[in-house]
């Protein structure tokens, strides 16, 4: 092999392929960096030296639609015990790359995710975000067997219709998983959104017509609430 070409290889190699905790290889790229989000990691770490979290809790990590979530998350799933963790903006990769920090540390009994939607928007496949979700449920499962995972999937929203069709094929994949694997739960939020016309309702999204409101998010927890009730309150 040329010298340049051996160079080429190793260059490759780190870009591409970062092994993550005993020997469980993730094969793609971080992209975005999720360098970008160090100082809301910061926050949760000097957030948990003031006041550590009970262990065998409820991790509740994705992107903004959970990070919205937090300001009523502990009434909507009253009775259960929550740990919210959302950063707005996030990937699955994201929450790869944080697993330990985000999650793991915390010994959950329980993990409910919701990621996909920027995935979607930034381009990357639904193969892809259905790879990542695979590998973010293998690595999990690695250092907490027993974990209960709880998959929302990727909520539609006015803004985002356009990559709607591509939302609803990651999510298929991923719901398609869950019927097959052990203690994995996929839940749907799209029914719960939708109107009569089989499109997002106006009045329950902000201004943006992507993230929910107050309204929006009632719908939303009628879809989840139910679920992490009906699984999760004996192990409270």
């Amino acid at each position: 092999m040329h010298k340049s070409s051996a160079i080429l290889l190793i260059i490759l190699i780190f870009t591409f392929s970062f092994t993550i905790g005993k020997g469980l290889e993730y094969t793609h790229s971080f992209e975005p960096d999720p360098h970008r989000f160090s100082s809301q990691i910061a926050a949760f770490q000097k957030i948990d030296t003031l006041n550590r979290p009970s262990e065998g809790g409820i991790v509740c990590i994705g992107s903004s639609s959970m990070r919205m979530w937090h300001t009523r998350i502990k009434e909507d799933l009253k009775g259960l015990t929550i740990l919210p963790r959302g950063f707005g903006g996030s990937h699955y990769t994201d929450v790869i790359y944080y697993i330990d920090e985000l999650v793991l540390k915390y010994k959950p009994r329980a993990v409910l995710i919701y990621e996909g939607d920027n995935d979607a928007a930034y381009g990357k496949s639904p193969k892809r975000i259905f790879s990542d979700f695979k590998y973010l449920v293998m690595r999990c499962r690695k250092e907490i067997p027993e974990l209960r995972i709880y998959i929302i999937g990727a909520k539609p929203s006015i803004s985002r219709w356009h990559i709607a069709d591509d939302m609803q094929y990651a999510n298929s994949l991923i719901e398609a998983y869950c019927i097959n694997e052990p203690n994995c739960t996929y839940i749907d939020v799209w029914p719960s959104i939708l109107g009569v016309d089989g499109k997002p309702r106006h009045e329950l999204f902000m201004k943006d017509n992507l993230h929910l409101n107050n309204v929006g998010y009632e719908k939303w927890t009628k879809a989840i609430a139910p679920i992490l009730q009906k699984y999760e309150s004996k192990y409270e």
